[in-house]
């Protein structure tokens, strides 16, 4: 009895440490790499605790193994766009101007009730105050709600201007630029390029850019290393 107990105790601060060097983000909404990670590590747990035959090394080195591996894939994904793409998939837009995809619908195998159940969760049931719905890469559904439809703020009152049905898209990531959402916003890379020259700025300077198809854009710049 007493060697489950402290078979149990260790593999469970094991556990917990491996957890903090993932990450918090291990703890909220997992991707799909994250989940497989989760569910091998609870069941070696398992095992371990329950078969005393098992040398509990045999439980530490597996775990430590899996944490050390999504430690490097996620460090990975976030270098290489399309190896986090081929990890995690990509957000897929289910409505769109407040028209639904039904083919997008169709492919993700997404009924009409789990739309529905998904718009109610997110404090929308007229399917008609939606402009924009996008199903996340962790499987949860993000609603925008159109100009009419969204809450009243301070913002509101005092620029009008700011109401808008589409939400701003990220246009540059780390770097990165998207051209597919200059194609969505109905903007040019000419009109970036005068953006970036206007700003005095480099893409490779830009940690994160988004904009809308008013040109709204907002700039956040990436952190000056300290020699």
């Amino acid at each position: 009895m007493f060697i489950v107990f402290f078979r149990t105790i260790i593999i469970y601060f094991i556990i917990i440490v491996c957890l903090r060097i993932m990450g918090k983000r291990q703890l909220g909404e997992l991707q799909p790499s994250e989940f497989v990670i989760a569910i091998l590590i609870s069941n070696i747990a398992t095992l371990s605790i329950e078969d005393t035959d098992i040398p509990l090394v045999g439980a530490i080195v597996p775990i430590i193994t899996l944490m050390s591996a999504e430690v490097i894939l996620s460090f990975i994904t976030l270098k290489s766009e399309k190896i986090q793409t081929l990890v995690s998939g990509n957000p897929v837009v289910i409505i769109r101007n407040g028209n639904i995809d039904q083919q997008s619908m169709k492919n993700l195998r997404f009924s009409i009730e789990d739309l529905m159940s998904q718009l109610r969760i997110n404090g929308t049931f007229d399917i008609n105050d939606v402009a924009w719905a996008i199903v996340e890469t962790n499987g949860q559904l993000t609603v925008y709600p159109k100009a009419e439809a969204q809450p009243l703020n301070i913002k509101m009152l005092t620029n009008p201007d700011s109401m808008s049905d589409t939400p701003p898209m990220v246009l540059i990531s780390d770097g990165i630029l998207c051209t597919k959402v200059l194609k969505a916003c109905n903007l040019t890379e000419k009109w970036l390029y005068g953006v970036l020259k206007e700003e005095k700025l480099t893409e490779k300077e830009i940690f994160l850019m988004t904009c809308d198809p008013s040109a709204k854009y907002s700039i956040v710049k990436k952190d000056v290393k300290k020699s």
